[in-house]
């Protein structure tokens, strides 16, 4: 690291008085993981970073290969805003996770979406998204799933209730640096949207994971529990994580063309129709959890078939419409995702995607602008619309053949990831529901 990076740092914790540093980075899974040292420790950690040990964090090293080191990253130093009521500063550095020789961890999250970002950069392209947070707030600190208000989309709901908490996180983010574009209550009861402003895929994980940590910690401040899980309330929309995305070159957005129709360029074509060749197989990454799948279903407005459209939002991919002046804002929108997966590799298989649609010079069908819910299943064959697969364990047997979410994880953590998905799996089959017993136990 830079002599100049490390007295930048030293001096901004000397005058934000932090005592303590939380130093942060993610499992293949997406869970946050921290250790925190002292203010007198922190050059040393900019110097040297600080050994660890992986091998008990999900999908990093064997035992016998557990010395690890994190490298903090300087340019995501910055002060908590929920601080202990016992005094001293607490930052935050989200780290690069090294070999004992220095060299890159190729199980490290942060270095897959990297990896894929330099190859983006060496086509010429700076990739940029914008994601939109769903959640719920429950009372309590769950696992019950009693809401605190009625309202629906843009519900102007008393300011005791939700929205008065999601304007605290929206506060306590942009102490942080996080700019947030939106925010709004959702279409269920106690459902709400944060939108973050787009900026590139590396700072934009960063900021999600920060965004998904804060939303928690603000709402148990109110005695109320905030859930990222894809579907927790039975017979409500579910909550997803819509990517908004596109390519830039020399400052100016690939996806725009004005002499197209919907003023999209060759390149964003070729992204898209990559996007939509490996939908099925990355599904598994984008929508990891058993649970993911309760909310990819017909009737709730989130996505199931592999389709693109402008203004049709059953599709997989909308294209949001263009505004005069505004060609930089041209992009992209992908909607299976949701806020419970692991946002540096989703990122890195959304992009290996649509950079294997621009070298593959992959042909985009026609868009589907009809609403695809009410087709029938004859009608979606006859134009060639696929669905996303129905469960985790379909999932996997799709992205186990996918030479792409291969290259793009690596074989390690490529294995990892589905070992501990199979298990997951193999877990949930063998439960017994509620619905099961209410249905079944009565008459058989």
């Amino acid at each position: 690291m830079e002599n100049s990076d490390v007295k930048d740092i030293l001096a901004r914790a000397q005058k934000a008085g932090a005592e303590f540093v939380s130093l942060w980075f993610t499992d293949i899974l997406g869970f946050l993981k921290s250790f925190v040292i002292t203010a007198n420790e922190l050059e040393n950690a900019l110097r040297e970073g600080m050994g660890f040990d992986g091998s008990s964090i999900e999908g990093f090293a064997r035992i016998e290969e557990s010395d690890m080191v994190a490298m903090p990253d300087p340019s995501t130093f910055q002060i908590l805003p929920l601080q202990p009521i016992d005094g001293g500063a607490t930052a935050r550095m989200f780290c690069n996770i090294l070999e004992p020789d220095g060299s890159p961890y190729d199980a490290d999250p942060r270095a897959l979406l990297k990896k894929q970002l330099s190859k983006a950069e060496k086509m010429g392209y700076t990739y940029c998204v914008g994601p939109e947070l769903e959640y719920f707030y429950f009372k309590g600190t769950g696992p019950i799933t009693e809401g605190l208000d009625k309202s629906g989309y843009f519900g102007l709901t008393p300011p005791d209730t939700g929205s008065s908490i999601r304007r605290q996180t929206v506060l306590a983010l942009q102490k942080m640096g996080i700019p947030v574009e939106y925010m709004h209550h959702e279409v269920a009861p106690s459902q709400h949207e944060i939108d973050l402003r787009y900026t590139d895929a590396l700072r934009m994980a960063d900021q999600v994971m920060t965004c998904r940590l804060i939303t928690k910690e603000v709402a148990q401040r109110h005695d109320t529990y905030a859930s990222f899980m894809p579907k927790p309330v039975f017979g409500e929309n579910g909550s997803g994580m819509h990517v908004h995305q596109s390519l830039f070159s020399d400052g100016r957005n690939a996806f725009f063309d004005p002499a197209d129709p919907h003023h999209l360029s060759d390149v964003a074509r070729r992204f898209i129709a990559g996007l939509l060749r490996h939908a099925r197989d990355i599904t598994a990454v984008t929508n990891q959890w058993v649970n993911s799948y309760k909310r990819l279903v017909p009737g709730y407005e989130a996505p199931v078939y592999v389709s693109w459209a402008r203004r049709n939002r059953s599709t997989l991919v909308r294209v949001p419409m263009y505004k005069p002046g505004k060609e930089n804002s041209t992009r992209i929108e992908y909607r299976s995702p949701d806020p419970a997966c692991n946002p540096y590799l989703v990122f890195a298989v959304m992009l290996a995607a649509g950079l294997d649609g621009i070298e593959q010079d992959y042909r985009l069908p026609e868009p589907v602008e009809e609403n695809i819910f009410e087709m029938s299943a004859q009608h979606r064959a006859e134009v060639g619309i696929d669905s996303l697969p129905g469960n985790l364990s379909e999932a996997l047997r799709l992205v186990e053949g996918s030479q792409l979410v291969q290259e793009t994880l690596g074989q390690h953590v490529f294995e990892k990831f589905i070992e501990n998905k199979r298990i997951e799996w193999d877990r949930y089959k063998i439960q017994v529901s509620r619905y099961e017993l209410e249905e079944y136990l009565p008459v058989l």
